[in-house]
């Protein structure tokens, strides 16, 4: 065993006096030196660097124009789900007094850097903004005014415009000792008045809150007739600001400040210690927007005397508070993106593939098994043969796993008419699926009414296996139909994430998926699967020993080789096999979007890993794993990421992809055609950097995704 080479802490890893450059780390003398904490990345940390790499396509000139304004809102939407939940979590860690995880940070440590981290990301998105996207779509014709901008006619017209349709429902509160500090909605708007003067009853002004009702459109398009543009839009929050002194006659506005709250919104529901988890996810739904803030956004120009009884009223600490240049929600310039129809401006449309002239999807997974490759080809197969079992007399059964599904749903609809056909309909719903819960509650109260039995999976782990099983009689028999997929029951996201479904009527996998369903429904005992990996039992087991047989093959002299390609990595058992199979000579290829805590390239551990991310037009989500097996691949899809939660906190699933020219084309098209990305990937350094990959000299560019919408597409 060697010792670690130098240059191997990162910057997440280091106290702020030390450069990783000059970093050297001594030899081990734990009684595992693969668990020292310099080995490991901090997930928080590393997550939060993921959003660097998607505003880095919203700076790419060679991105369409309107496509850039979309990875840009995205950047900032992910922003704000990391703090509602990875910030809200560390600050919930703290509060605890939780010990440090493998990285050996300390939460209040990761809490102080994620705060200085996402002052860079703030930074850089701002500036994209208003020194990038705002002029260049201006150029273009698509102009988003800032205040100082307004011509008369537009200034007019949005007076009138603020006295009619927002003025109307707007609630200002001064603050006096009879009006505290209100209570302000997570992510809301809020305008923040500084007032002089006195109001009708003689009150001496001093402040008041202004709050955007939700049911307010954040982007406002002005008339063409009135505008001379025919895209021309403005903020609710610039039009506010600008009229705020309408809303109180006879006092003069010294200043009016944008401002939102964020805050932790990860739902805390004991399971062991309630009668009915539905009862109590509603009790907890009711307060999520009021819990405890986490961040604080506020107009660069607010005074300090302003901004500290806000951090006071909050909470928060100096650090905690992001001064911006521009709109508090830069995200709601989404709305452009949808308002403006301009093609030449967007990716280009394509066609998804669809199985071409089926009549009868059971005949067509009888004749052998069909493999759906999300985006690219169509999510209809799934909800074909969802319908077709609905309508079909032969049909008996059908259970499903419901996690993320989306509004009107024809799923739902097709669910619905199976049990009101008189087939036995079962679905496991996951009432714990992040900012979906209300609507999974909604959607198991609407399944129940139509007779369908609604379980909602185990007490303590989430159901994050996506599995579709139907039961038909075919002659004297009963076959059963499965689909398994890596991606969610949700259209939409079917049009926009990569994913993979299978489709088989295999009876091996048919009955493992059969058995799973009957531990979730029930009370069953473990139970033995023939070819499913299945979390929180076997999946992660079954991982590490496939990686230890990897290890073996190395240290036989036969060549040895992992590929994986997933979402996030954090699980050390995971990570300690990988480092032990590279110290063995096995290479490894890790294709990971976002959080990896795993460090590549250290010498004498991990010199044989490398890990890159990928992210282009669509989000990288499908999860494969192979392992070269001396000549004998083992290739599984799977619904899990390697990660902690996933392979030992949920119900997972690991599916073979058992047709050899079908594995093929998962191991060509999701492996080795990202392995071969020289555009939209980004290589893992030892330090913690992600740089860009570039083509090499007199080589191609190779977009995985551009090949594969070639491909299969056309």
């Amino acid at each position: 065993m060697t010792a670690l080479s130098k240059n191997v802490l990162s910057k997440n890893a280091l106290p702020q006096n030390v450069s990783p450059m000059n970093a050297q780390i001594e030899a081990l003398t734990d009684t595992d030196p693969l668990r020292d904490s310099a080995l490991y990345f901090n997930r928080e940390l590393g997550q939060l660097d993921f959003n660097f790499r998607v505003l880095a396509q919203a700076q790419d000139p060679q991105v369409p124009l309107l496509e850039r304004l979309r990875y840009l809102c995205i950047s900032c939407t992910n922003l704000d789900e990391f703090f509602e939940i990875r910030a809200g979590t560390m600050r919930h860690a703290q509060d605890l007094g939780l010990a440090a995880g493998p990285d050996g940070l300390s939460p209040a440590t990761v809490l102080a850097r994620i705060h200085d981290r996402a002052a860079e990301l703030v930074q850089a998105q701002y500036e994209c903004w208003n020194q990038v996207l705002r002029p260049a779509l201006g150029e273009a014709g698509v102009r988003v005014l800032a205040r100082d901008a307004w011509t008369d006619p537009q200034t007019q017209w949005l007076r009138q415009y603020f006295q009619d349709e927002i003025m109307p429902v707007l609630s200002p509160l001064g603050l006096d000792p009879a009006h505290p500090f209100p209570k302000i909605l997570n992510k809301s708007l809020n305008i923040v008045v500084v007032l002089k003067g006195k109001d009708a009853f003689g009150r001496e002004g001093h402040l008041a809150i202004v709050r955007a009702p939700r049911s307010l459109p954040r982007i406002i398009q002005i008339p063409e007739e009135v505008s001379g543009g025919k895209h021309d839009f403005v903020f609710l929050s610039a039009v506010l600001s600008a009229f705020v002194d309408e809303l109180f006659p006879g006092m003069q506005v010294k200043g009016a400040y944008q401002f939102r709250v964020t805050r932790n919104s990860e739902l805390l529901v004991d399971e062991e210690e309630v009668d009915n988890i539905a009862l109590a996810l509603r009790d907890e739904l009711v307060g999520r927007g009021y819990l405890r803030a986490v961040r604080l956004e506020i107009a660069e120009q607010c005074p300090d005397d302003i901004v500290r009884p806000l951090l006071e009223n909050f909470d928060l600490t100096e650090n905690a508070v992001y001064r911006i240049n521009g709109p508090v929600n830069l995200n709601r310039v989404i709305q452009v993106y949808d308002l403006v129809q301009r093609p030449e401006l967007k990716f280009p449309l394509f066609q998804q593939r669809v199985l071409p002239g089926v009549e009868s999807m059971f005949d067509k997974i009888a004749d052998g098994d069909v493999l759906l490759h999300h985006p690219f080809d169509a999510f209809t197969p799934v909800l074909e043969v969802i319908r077709q079992a609905a309508e079909d007399p032969n049909v008996l059964a059908i259970k499903q796993t419901l996690y993320r599904t989306g509004k009107d749903s024809s799923i739902v609809e097709h669910l619905v008419q199976a049990a009101r056909n008189g087939k036995d309909v079962t679905v496991v719903v996951e009432l714990r699926a992040r900012f979906d819960e209300e609507a999974n509650l909604g959607l198991a109260d609407r399944l129940q009414e139509a007779g369908v039995q609604v379980v909602y999976g185990v007490v303590g782990y989430k159901t994050h296996a996506k599995m579709l099983l139907i039961v038909r009689r075919e002659g004297r028999k009963l076959r059963r139909y499965v689909h398994l997929g890596t991606g969610n029951y949700h259209s939409g996201t079917a049009r926009g994430y990569t994913d993979f479904g299978l489709i088989t009527a295999d009876p091996d996998i048919g009955n493992d998926v059969h058995l799973i369903f009957q531990q979730l429904s029930g009370l069953a005992p473990l139970i033995k699967l023939k070819r499913l990996l299945q979390s929180p039992f076997t999946l992660h087991a079954g991982v590490l020993k496939r990686i230890d047989r990897e290890t073996r093959h190395a240290k036989a002299g036969k060549p040895a080789r992992i590929i994986a390609k997933m979402n996030a990595l954090n699980e050390p058992q995971v990570i300690r096999a990988l480092y032990q199979a590279s110290q063995a000579g096995v290479q490894i290829d890790l294709i990971v979007r976002g959080a990896c805590t795993l460090r590549p390239g250290v010498a004498g551990i991990s010199d044989n890993i490398r890990v890159r991310s990928i992210v282009g037009r669509f989000l990288e989500h499908h999860r494969v794993y192979w392992f070269a097996n001396d000549g004998a691949p083992d290739l599984f899809c799977s619904s899990a990421d390697w990660l902690e939660r996933n392979l030992l906190r949920r119900v997972e699933t690991g599916f073979p992809v058992l047709d050899p020219d079908l594995a093929a084309r998962v191991f060509d098209e999701a492996l080795v055609n990202y392995l071969a990305d020289n555009v939209n990937a980004w290589q893992l350094d030892s330090d913690g950097d992600y740089k860009r990959v570039v083509p090499e000299e007199n080589a191609a560019p190779h977009s995985a995704q551009a090949r594969l919408l070639a491909k299969i597409c056309g």
